[in-house]
């Protein structure tokens, strides 16, 4: 066994160590969101769920633990793989490669010290527990694809990258990621055909999703039907952002107009709407964040579950889709007349998954990370424009592809809490570190060639 395995193993042992020591002091963490994914719920991406419902097949009643255990197991072998390829690809020393394992593990500390959770994410029910090591095996083969360009590593990575959509609806941008890189590698390189073949994939990949996700229902619920309120979710912030007026885009005295009248009125009642939420960005960002859950679950869940269950004979199943199909009918009418409003509380909202992307939010971070975001970009820039190296631009330039992407599909239907965005943190300090390494390195190397010239031409 080469040295490189051996520190390998010895790296995957001692993360293994750690994962599974606090599992075993700290337990299973069983939350609000978990019964859902017990349970199989039509809510739910069918990932997870399936990933418990193996481990209960196999392990019968106290299954939780060793799912969470299994966690772990996947958790130590992604931060084990991107750290072990980081370390070969960019030379780095040893105490290098432990702080960018260090790093990885920042995601799973924060989640559980500063965020108002406070969860260690890898030991509870929930499906972020799963998806934060597939995430990290995404990057490991997104970023093999990348700087090797071997057709297994793409097809690796948009495996991953189709796992991780099967996992969080708001995962299905890592399949764009995935096509955009591909295709700006394909551009770069002159290979053409490789933009076909990336445009056929992203929407082979997405209909399978759909199909999979259709049948996992129908293998649960009897329905061959996808997963349901995400658009009531999307509704709830357009209601948010709607005054009385707007009532006038429905016909007279029909359902939808009935419906946008209780929506309105109650929301008023109980102070749901933005022209409550005060004066300045923060107050106002804070206000649809508190207020987002309340509104949708008080208001326009409870309303639409009773109008359907009322009509007699209607199912769970049939009125999520009913409830489902009629928000998604109000968002067409409504957001055109209340653009403006709802647009100016999207960016309140994408703001605040930006700051959460890396760090957190507060008047002075804020700012904070607006400044490393530009150190960020301004350095990948520098290094590709003037440097003329490439690599640890890339992997920056991945992670703020992705952290958009993350931030923009998830301010569309809910607000940014730090475990929705809390995937780009790591790729973003780790591609922060490569670049201030490189850059180091290119001002000690200069003046090194530069002290060598004058030696030669002293007398």
């Amino acid at each position: 066994m080469n040295r490189d395995k051996k520190r390998a193993l010895c790296l995957f042992a001692g993360l293994l160590a750690f994962f599974l020591g606090l599992l075993a002091v700290g337990g299973v963490g069983v939350y609000n969101d978990s019964e859902q994914y017990i349970t199989m719920h039509v809510h739910r991406e069918p990932l997870y769920p399936l990933y418990l419902a193996a481990f209960r097949t196999v392990f019968g009643e106290g299954y939780l633990i060793w799912a969470m255990a299994g966690q772990g197991i996947l958790t130590a072998l992604g931060i084990t793989l991107l750290a072990e390829y980081a370390a070969r690809r960019f030379e780095l020393r040893l105490w290098e490669e432990l702080l960018i394992v260090a790093l990885q593990l920042a995601p799973h500390l924060i989640t559980r010290y500063v965020s108002a959770l406070h969860i260690f994410l890898e030991n509870s029910v929930m499906s972020e527990g799963l998806c934060i090591p597939l995430f990290t095996m995404f990057v490991y083969f997104l970023l093999r694809m990348l700087f090797e360009g071997k057709v297994r590593d793409a097809v690796s990575a948009l495996f991953f990258a189709y796992l991780l959509s099967m996992t969080r609806g708001q995962m299905m941008t890592t399949i764009l990621l995935w096509a955009l890189l591909l295709g700006i590698q394909a551009l770069v390189r002159k290979k053409y055909r490789v933009l076909l073949a990336a445009v056929s994939a992203v929407i082979l990949v997405f209909l399978l999703r759909d199909l999979t996700v259709h049948m996992y229902n129908y293998g649960v619920t009897g329905y061959f039907m996808g997963n349901t309120y995400g658009k009531v979710n999307t509704l709830t912030n357009v209601i948010y952002a709607c005054d009385e007026e707007h009532r006038e885009v429905f016909e007279e005295g029909d359902l939808e107009q009935a419906f946008f009248d209780c929506f309105y009125r109650k929301s008023m009642e109980q102070r749901l709407n933005h022209v409550y939420a005060g004066d300045s960005f923060d107050e106002r960002a804070a206000y649809l964040e508190e207020n987002h859950d309340v509104l949708k679950f008080q208001i326009l869940e409870a309303e639409l579950s009773a109008y359907y269950f009322g009509l007699g004979e209607v199912d769970y199943y049939e009125q999520s889709s009913m409830s489902d199909e009629m928000a998604g009918k109000m968002i067409k009418k409504l957001l055109p007349a209340c653009f403006g409003q709802w647009l100016y509380d999207y960016i309140l909202l994408c703001r605040n998954g930006f700051v959460r992307s890396i760090a957190v939010v507060h008047p002075l971070i804020n700012y904070a990370a607006l400044f490393l975001y530009v150190l960020a970009a301004g350095m990948s820039l520098w290094q590709v424009l003037f440097r003329r190296r490439f690599q640890a631009a890339a992997v920056m330039g991945t992670a703020l592809l992705f952290i958009a992407a993350n931030v923009c599909a998830t301010s569309l239907t809910i607000m940014c809490l730090s475990r929705y965005m809390i995937y780009g943190f790591s790729l973003f300090y780790t591609a922060l570190f490569l670049l201030i390494r490189e850059e180091a390195g290119n001002i000690l190397y200069g003046r090194k060639e530069a002290e060598e010239a004058a030696d030669v031409v002293r007398p």
